[in-house]
Formats: C-alpha cells, structure tokens, sequence
C-alpha cells in the first residue's frame, strides 16, 4: 500500500485534495482520503472513516444513514478542518453483489446482521490496517474519531502511533426505512446510537 497520486478536490463542503491509496497505480478503485486543505496535523484532527456504500452514498437509498452520514461527516471536516478516510468495503467488507444479495433476505424478514451470516460472513468483516496506514501517511498522530461504531474505536485503539483523544458521535436520525437497521447496530452491533 502506498500514495498513488493526489489532486485539488474543491466540494461544496469546502477546499479539499484528495489523495489516493492503492498497492499499485493500476488499482481502478482505491482507498481515498479527503483531506481538508487547511488541515493541522499538530493538533488532534477529526477523522471519518467511512466505509463505501454505494446504495446510500451515490443513490440515497434510505435502507441505510450511509450517505446522509458521509454528507455530515463531510460538512464537520470542513468546519474543523479534518479529514474522511473513504475506505472500500462495502457492505461490512462483504462486497457489492453480497451486500445486495443481503438487501434480499433483509425484504424477507432478516435483520442486516442476520442476512449477512445467512451468507457465510461475519457481522462486519472490515478490517483497519489501510486507514491506520493512510493516517501515518498523512502525519496524523492525534485523531477526534467521528464514529458510533465500538469496533472501529478498538481497531484504532491499539496502535502505538495513533492516539483517539476523542469519540465524536455521528447521528443523522431515524425515518421508517432505516429504524430496523439502526435498531440492529444499536442493539445487536453495540453502535453507540441514541
């Protein structure tokens, strides 16, 4: 794994580059990270990692709070000047078709945990070494974690050369089609959600 490339990425957010991670520079989708342009990496600085969700983050589709969560986390990084790590395992690390085969089983009553041990997975498969690895690249040593997920304040709890001084909530809300699935992560996953 290594930086790839880099290039100006002026959103509606704010001023940000984005920089590309991958094992070689013929990788067509590779790990990304958004990084405000005026970031300070001497001081602790909000970090998501946002792991890909298609469904929610380019369609909205409302079976998730994926993309109203990464709009947010977006908003907050340009206010604090921080960064998104936009990580690529959709669907818990799953994969695109798996996950969709999941929204399937999820339509015949399965919760999302349920559906993807239905398939043979772990609950969430995902794995932090890459966003560790972007993170020291960036010279980000002190992180404001902006997550409710237990398991990714423990995936970074141990490393040596990064240090979470704070837990950020991240909560865009509940609505009719996304309660069953907050109400999992809360309940089954350990999210911390209100």
């Amino acid at each position: 794994m290594k930086r790839q490339v880099e290039a100006k990425l002026p959103i509606p957010e704010g001023p940000f580059r984005i920089v590309a991670f991958a094992q070689d520079d013929q990788e067509t989708m590779p790990d990304l990270a958004i990084v405000h342009e005026d970031v300070d990496v001497s001081k602790p600085v909000l970090v998501r990692l946002h792991s890909e969700c298609l469904t929610g983050d380019i369609f909205g589709s409302r079976r998730c709070d994926c993309g109203p969560q990464l709009d947010r986390a977006l908003e907050m990084v340009a206010e604090e000047k921080g960064v998104v790590l936009y990580l690529r395992q959709e669907g818990r690390g799953i994969g695109l078709l798996n996950k969709l085969k999941a929204y399937n089983l999820q339509t015949q009553g399965m919760d999302t945990l349920d559906a993807n041990l239905h398939l043979g997975f772990e609950g969430d498969q995902r794995q932090y070494d890459t966003a560790i690895f972007m993170l020291k690249d960036l010279g980000i040593q002190k992180i404001r974690l902006l997550t409710n997920n237990p398991l990714k304040v423990e995936a970074l709890a141990g490393e040596k050369l990064i240090e979470i001084v704070e837990r950020v909530p991240l909560f865009t809300g509940y609505h009719k089609q996304n309660k069953t699935y907050l109400e999992t992560k809360k309940k089954r996953m350990g999210h911390l959600l209100p």
